[in-house]
Formats: C-alpha cells, structure tokens, sequence
C-alpha cells in the first residue's frame, strides 16, 4: 500500500492536495493500491472533488503511522516539523518519499526527496478539446486568512477580473468580496474554470501551472508565503511572473494579451518520480 500524506490548513491551502490528487489518480489507472491521508477534514471533501475516492483523516505528520503498517510504503508532502519521526518511518516503512522544502534540501535519513522542479499537474487539463472563453480570472488560492485582496482593494479594483473562490474563503468574506469583483465563482466550479478561462491570474503556482497545460495565458503573482514552486521555474514553463501586487505590470500583461513562450510541461511519468532505492 501506498500512502500519501498532503499538508493543508486555512492557511496554508490546497496545493498540496491537488498535486498529491495528481498523482494518486494516475497510480489508480496503474493498478496501484493507495490512500489518502490529510490533516484537515475539508481538504478530504475536495479530494473527492479531485477524483480521489477515499481519504483518511489525522492530526499531522506525526501520525502517519497510526494508519500506515510496517512494510507499506509512505509520500510525504509537508512543511510540519516531524520531530525526528521521519526515523521512525525510514525504519518501519519499505520506502519513504518526501516532496523537498527549498532548493537545498537533500535526505537526511535514507528516504528519497522528490525535487522542488517536479510538477505534478492532473491529466484532466491536458484535455486539447475543452472550448476557451475569453475572461479574466482571478484566483488567490483557497485560503486568504490575512485577508490579502480585501486589503488590497484598490488594486483589484482597477481590473476586470472574475473571482473564484478559495475553499477556505468565510461567507462573510466573500460578501467582502462580491463588492471588488464583477462575478463570483464557488470553489466547485474550480476545474471548469481553469479549464476554459483564456487568461487566468493567480498566486497559486500549483494553479498556474494547470492553467498554462490547459491553453491559459497565465499571470503568476508571487507573494509571501506562497510559492509551492520556485517563479524561476514558472518563467521557464513560459508562465509571466509578477513580484506582488504590481498594477502596472498586470496592466501591460492584460492589454498586451500575448503568451509568453517556455518549455512545455508534459505529463509526468510516475515511475520517475517514484523511484526505488
């Protein structure tokens, strides 16, 4: 059994869930038996939203083996301090993989870190048929808890964006919002829209990676604490990335309305990623 482990919180929010749900999809094609473990219950919800049938629930990366058994093997995908628990799991677990922190994390034990540059996008977006609509949208991430596009309101006033949804977004925020933007979209709606939006801005790098496999013209905003991957590797993939909340540079993109050239990002093979020591 494969087990995979996806930290999520409304702060942090889902983009480590969605390329886990990436990955775990493409085992099931391959026959592979895995689970799904999470520490957050609403991030299990939108598993399911994702294609992931099944997910267990526990409080963190210390408790991976109150689930997994000696012999199974385990994918770590978190920024938790373990307190010296990756031993343990380097001990009782066949293999142990653990996506990289920064650029200069290497393994310290004998597991196997998976590098900063692997992208992990789902199948779904590869998807050539699926019909543009010409919009703007905008998408921050699933969570805002300091509240970044209300306290910058004047900014997103100036654009013609529509808004979707993070699934941590409160009611009351969203009424907040519903005063900066021409339309709201629910959370739901997420892989449609990312699908058919022909320009989609967003400071989830997860986001703008499946944005740009789908045929996006796609605006990267880089801001604090946010980057699951580096801007340097977004710009390679030909994706435009702006340092903060830059009215100027957004306003260029938008009017210029031309995509940028990059390598292009296939679809992942798993067995490279996985690999056995």
């Amino acid at each position: 059994m494969h087990y995979y482990y996806a930290n999520t919180s409304h702060k942090l929010g889902l983009e480590r869930l969605r390329r886990g749900a990436a990955l775990l999809n493409r085992l099931a094609t391959k026959g592979v038996e895995t689970q799904l473990l999470v520490n957050d219950f609403r991030a299990g919800l939108v598993a399911k939203e994702l294609g992931v049938s099944e997910y267990v629930t526990i409080e963190g990366i210390q408790d991976i083996d109150a689930i997994a058994q000696n012999g199974d093997s385990i994918i770590i995908d978190s920024v938790e301090d373990d307190h010296g628990r990756l031993v343990k799991y380097c001990q009782d677990f066949d293999t142990v993989w653990r996506f990289a922190h920064d650029e200069e994390d290497k393994a310290v034990h004998s597991e196997i870190v998976i590098g900063l540059d692997t992208v992990l996008v789902d199948d779904t977006y590869f998807d050539e048929k699926a019909e543009k609509e010409e919009k703007t949208l905008f998408f921050l991430g699933d969570a805002d808890y300091d509240k970044t596009i209300l306290s910058n309101e004047d900014f997103f006033k100036m654009f013609d964006m529509e808004l979707l949804l993070g699934n941590y977004f409160f009611v009351k925020y969203e009424d907040d919002l519903a005063k900066l933007f021409s339309t709201l979209h629910e959370p739901e709606e997420y892989e449609d829209l990312i699908k058919s939006s022909s320009t989609v801005v967003t400071a989830s790098s997860q986001t703008a990676l499946e944005a740009k496999v789908a045929g996006a013209k796609v605006v990267y905003l880089s801001l604090p604490q946010r980057e699951l991957y580096t801007p340097a590797l977004l710009e390679s993939y030909g994706i435009t990335v702006i340092r903060g909340l830059d009215s100027d540079e957004l306003k260029a993109f938008l009017q210029n309305n031309v995509s940028k050239d990059g390598n292009c990002i296939e679809k992942f093979d798993e067995e490279n990623i996985l690999i056995k020591p």
